[in-house]
């Protein structure tokens, strides 16, 4: 019976966001609003971010169409709505909140959209977004002050060697074009447990959507 309250909240969900969707897209392009982020704003942001393979964000809301597959396929129950609360006209939408579960890039959820929300790519192609070390939290670039020496993210990135990278020191650090930002490093990070840290990781995953990789700072994570 809780299940199918559940199924029945998710439905009305994600029901209300495509009429919503529907209703303010039709025929409207993101793109060629004055200004997209104040009068629409993305629910995406640090830790948050869309599925692999997802089209731009500017185009995201107006292609989904909110049919709740990408969720339904995935193995993991990685893929989350958001409500109408939290998004506005976004929800409904899909998104990966990768501190509470990461994508395993299995790849199932881009074969079955219907609208090319989700676009097919390799694993390595994949961009959600690009993980970023916060070198005062992670306990090896600290390990004069923790006496740890962690290698917890280079072992669990899908792409350990290629992504993540060891230096001479044994400190990791993210060669960024290879990132997919599939938040397994982020979500598997230590430095939370350090009591000093006060229960932060030390790897965000930030959309690349926000700005240039290259332009990504230590200050865009201590304000989010």
């Amino acid at each position: 019976m809780k299940e199918k309250r559940t199924n029945r909240r998710e439905f009305l969900k994600v029901t209300l966001g495509a009429f919503m969707a529907g209703t303010l897209f039709n025929s409207c392009d993101l793109s060629r609003l004055k200004n997209p982020k104040t009068m629409i704003k993305s629910p995406i942001g640090p830790n948050i971010l869309r599925p692999p393979g997802a089209v731009s964000e500017e185009h995201f809301a107006q292609k989904c169409i909110r049919c709740g597959r990408c969720g339904e396929v995935c193995p993991y129950h990685c893929i989350k709505y958001f409500d109408v609360k939290e998004a506005g006209v976004f929800s409904g939408t899909p998104y990966v909140a990768v501190l509470e579960k990461p994508c395993y890039l299995c790849m199932k959820c881009v074969y079955v959209c219907p609208t090319g929300s989700l676009v097919p790519c390799a694993k390595e192609d994949v961009r959600m977004g690009v993980a970023v070390i916060n070198r005062e939290i992670c306990v090896t670039w600290q390990q004069d002050k923790t006496g740890l020496m962690c290698k917890t993210c280079f072992s669990v990135c899908p792409f350990s060697g290629v992504a993540i990278k060891i230096d001479h020191d044994f400190r990791p650090y993210i060669v960024e074009e290879y990132c997919t930002g599939c938040g397994i490093c982020a979500y598997s990070c230590i430095a939370d447990t350090w009591p000093e840290n006060h229960g932060k990781k030390a790897i965000t995953i930030m959309p690349i959507k926000w700005k240039k990789i290259k332009e990504i700072k230590l200050s865009d994570i201590k304000k989010a």
